[in-house]
Formats: C-alpha cells, sequence, structure tokens
C-alpha cells in the first residue's frame, strides 16, 4: 500500500472515532485563540481554559491586552508558568496586530511568524481553526504518532509538518492533528499505549484487511 493510500484511511478512520475533534483551547474570538495558545506553551490546555475565563472577561479587547500593566498582566497569568516571558509576548503581539495589521489577526503564515512569541506550531494552528487552511500542527502527539504509523520517519517538527502535508489531505490536516490529540491522550500515550485495544487498528484492518503496523 503506498504511503498516501495509508494516510488517507488512517484519517478516515480517525474520522469514525472522533467525528467532532476540535481544538481544546476555548475561545469566541480570533486574538482569543492566539493568546490562548501563547499561554499553552509547557502547560496543560486544561489549566490554559481556567486561567482564560477570567483573563478574556478582565482584557475584553485587543487593545485592552495592548495597554495592560505588565505586572499585573503577568500575575494574572502566573499559573501558566512562564508568566514574564509570557506576558511581554501578548503585550508586543497585540500592539503589533494594533499597529501592523489594523486590528486583525495575519491570515498568512509568514504573517503570524512576524509576531512575538509565534512559532510555526501556534501559526499552523490559527491559519486552520481560524481562517480554514490546510495546516499542520507538530505538537507532541503528532510528532508520536505519525512516527509510530509511519507516515514520517522523522521527529523533527518542521520535517514532520513538511511530510504529512504530501500525505494528508488537505481539507483534513487541521482536524486530523485534534483527532491525533484525542487519540495520544486515549490510546497511544508516549507510555504504555493501549495497542490491545487500539480502535484505529481494528478499523483500519477492517476497511483494507490489512493489520496497521506501528513503531511501538
Amino acid at each position: 500500500m503506498k504511503l498516501k493510500e495509508r494516510a488517507e484511511l488512517i484519517v478516515k478512520a480517525l474520522d469514525m472515532i472522533y467525528p467532532d475533534a476540535a481544538c481544546s483551547l476555548e475561545y469566541k474570538k480570533p486574538y482569543e485563540l492566539l493568546i490562548a495558545t501563547r499561554l499553552s506553551a509547557q502547560c496543560t490546555d486544561a489549566r490554559v481554559n481556567i486561567v482564560t475565563r477570567d483573563l478574556f472577561k478582565k482584557y475584553s479587547s485587543l487593545e485592552a491586552f495592548a495597554e495592560a500593566d505588565f505586572e499585573e498582566l503577568a500575575n494574572d497569568i502566573k499559573s501558566c508558568g512562564l508568566y514574564k516571558t509570557k506576558a511581554a509576548s501578548i503585550i508586543e503581539m497585540s500592539r503589533q496586530i494594533i499597529e501592523k495589521h489594523g486590528g486583525e489577526i495575519p491570515n498568512t503564515l509568514e504573517g503570524l511568524l512576524s509576531l512575538p512569541g509565534v512559532g510555526r506550531k501556534t501559526a499552523n494552528l490559527i491559519m486552520g481553526d481560524v481562517f480554514g487552511k490546510p495546516a499542520i500542527v507538530t505538537d507532541t502527539h503528532c510528532i508520536r504518532i505519525s512516527f509510530r504509523l509511519k507516515l514520517t520517519k522523522n521527529k523533527e517538527p518542521f520535517k514532520v509538518e513538511k511530510d504529512l502535508i504530501k500525505v494528508i489531505p488537505l481539507e483534513a490536516s487541521a482536524k486530523f492533528c485534534h483527532q491525533l490529540v484525542l487519540f495520544g491522550r486515549e490510546f497511544c500515550s508516549a507510555r504504555s499505549p493501549k495497542c490491545e485495544i487500539c480502535p484505529l487498528r481494528r478499523i483500519f484492518f477492517e476497511k483494507c484487511g490489512e493489520e496497521l503496523s506501528c513503531k511501538v
């Protein structure tokens, strides 16, 4: 079976397991997702969601973040870790969006990457979830599971992204990454994956009659 065919079967199987997969970060406005994603660095999504429920009420606009007092904002996000670095980049990011982009989040990868504190993972998440464009978010689940499923031979984020964009249907790419997060948490964990009850293996076999070999 060709790699692209294998990838498409995996996507179909994940669609059956997680048909409603979506970003686990809570937000209502595009800039809120950008800020929440910045806060999620070395922090769980669950913790970020707790913090942002009050944060987005206190700072109810992009302008409010741009004009925020550094020490006060840092204290507001302290439980997310790296709070001083994150506070500084959130304030400057907000200022640049207002001053250089007319208050609208850039809708290109290059534009997003020009913002303080925004790397490829964050930029791709925004491209996929906000703008509905093809995007691969190479978080730890994506890298680990894509390697195990033999969709890539690499473990470096940028190389994994480039490998996956070649084989994952473009219209499915953003959702695919959210599905991998759920699959990684429930079955394909870093340690002691539940291979014996893996629904992906079962569905893959049912669809093509072949075993889904993995590097576990």
